[in-house]
């Protein structure tokens, strides 16, 4: 079965689910923050095979344009055509309508094929589960950490939050608003060692037996080497005092920013071992190929993505359900 013929199966399992008061909220979700995404790409896409009925050299070339707007990333969309121009020569295909099943086909192989990638956030068996969070300022990264301690509170678990980004002017604030905002635990001192903050941060977490702890970091990357220092002195001091942790190092990367975003991570995978991408404000772009970009051309799992402005909309990247939010106008 072809990933077209999966996706037409998706869109219908969805258009089911959606009827259950259960997934109801987080289909919608996904389908309102893909919005102008679906717009501007699929509704190209279909226009494309309007304007073109054959597959010509106009029709390749309107379609790069096409993919590199979308922020899928000029490497994976070059190797991208290769792959279509090939699939068109061998299978002898002439309709662009034919065509249009085929290029999803074979984006969705960019994300679907690796299996190896997940987006499961590793748990640690006993004691806490530790998650770092990394990124440059103005990415959205305290908010996603305050989003996700809501997500951990309402599923029943013990949070706290920890801020280790404290030379910036009103960080550790920021971040102990969030807590109150959403009644979990927080640990933080303004002009301090970062290290020795999250130190003191983890005993308190160990002695009031927490489940889930949020640690901030600085989101300086102008100085790499001060920083790979920084967060390798921070790893040290986690691990000490939880063997084991951090369990997951997360990413935080603004979609909006486009191509940016993922010189970011190329540049943050180089200093830190990042396990996965919390991407935010996707809802605001066009151009929500960049998940597809992401997996391709640095090949870290997305984890998260932020969806809205609202406590509920960081959700759990599930790639059904951004296969629905993208391409159900075309099924």
């Amino acid at each position: 079965m072809g990933l077209f013929d999966k996706l037409k199966k998706i869109i219908t399992k969805k258009n089911e689910e959606v009827k259950t008061e259960e997934k109801q909220e987080e289909v919608e979700i996904y389908d309102k923050g893909l919005e102008k995404t679906r717009k501007e790409f699929v509704s190209q896409l279909n226009i494309l095979g309007i304007k073109y009925n054959k597959v010509t050299e106009e029709y390749y070339e309107e379609l790069e344009n096409l993919l590199i707007m979308a922020d899928i990333g000029v490497n994976t969309v070059m190797k991208f055509m290769d792959l279509i121009r090939k699939r068109v020569k061998e299978e002898s295909i002439t309709d662009t309508n034919v065509l249009k099943e085929i290029i999803v086909d074979e984006l969705f192989i960019i994300y679907v094929n690796n299996e190896s990638l997940s987006d499961k956030i590793k748990m640690a068996e006993e004691g806490p589960t530790v998650l770092l969070f990394v990124g440059v300022n103005g990415v959205g990264k305290t908010t996603t950490i305050g989003k996700l301690a809501y997500k951990y509170k309402e599923m029943g678990k013990k949070v706290m939050l920890i801020a280790g980004d404290t030379f910036r002017a009103g960080a550790v604030a920021q971040l102990e608003e969030w807590a109150k905002k959403t009644d979990t635990l927080f640990y933080g001192k303004d002009n301090i060692d970062p290290a020795g903050v999250i130190y003191d941060g983890l005993v308190k977490a160990k002695e009031e037996k927490v489940d889930i702890v949020l640690v901030d970091t600085a989101g300086r990357l102008q100085n790499k080497v001060n920083l790979m220092k920084e967060l390798e002195k921070i790893n040290k001091v986690i691990d000490r005092i939880i063997p084991g942790a951090p369990q997951e190092t997360l990413l935080i990367i603004d979609a909006t920013t486009g191509q940016n975003g993922i010189l970011q991570a190329k540049a943050f995978k180089e200093i830190v071992n990042i396990t996965g991408i919390v991407l935010t404000k996707l809802d605001g772009t066009a151009k929500g190929g960049i998940v597809l970009a992401i997996k391709e051309e640095v090949n870290i799992p997305v984890k998260f993505i932020g969806l809205g402005e609202g406590m509920k909309d960081l959700q759990t990247f599930d790639i059904e359900n951004y296969i629905y939010g993208l391409f159900k106008d075309m099924v």
